[in-house]
């Protein structure tokens, strides 16, 4: 039975650093390819770069968005069931390691989804400030 723990635990690791890869991958690639299809095709080095920043940013607002409901019901559920952990609890350490996680799963949480409202809050302001240090065409 332990054993059966154990590589369920690390298939699940594994399935999670799959799948935390390829999400990384694909938004680089969109990223990488909203700027070559939107980018000026000059030599100019001054070029607007308003343009190619234009799609990114629009990429970075709807991800934002998508990952705000994301980490908000995956938050929920595990909190929930990290709950449920700490309530079936019988024994003191088990109790007080239940109790350890949800604290450490919620302070995580908020903290994700604080960044994340941060970043889509901020998306604005950053843009005009490239588009103010960028020398203009």
């Amino acid at each position: 039975m332990k054993n059966q723990l154990t590589l369920r635990k690390r298939t699940v690791m594994w399935i999670g650093r799959v799948l935390a890869a390829a999400t990384t991958g694909s938004f680089a690639m969109v990223s990488a390819s909203a700027a070559a299809t939107t980018a000026p095709k000059t030599n100019n080095p001054d070029a607007n770069l308003s343009q190619v920043a234009q799609p990114i940013i629009g990429l970075v607002n709807q991800v934002a968005t998508v990952l705000i409901v994301v980490v908000t019901a995956v938050g929920a559920l595990f909190c929930i069931s990290l709950g449920v952990k700490f309530a079936k609890a019988e024994e003191p350490q088990e109790r007080e390691k239940a109790k350890q996680h949800l604290k450490n799963a919620i302070i995580g949480f908020v903290l994700i989804f604080v960044l994340v409202v941060a970043l889509r809050l901020a998306a604005p302001q950053l843009t005009s400030w490239m588009n103010k240090a960028a020398p203009s065409a």
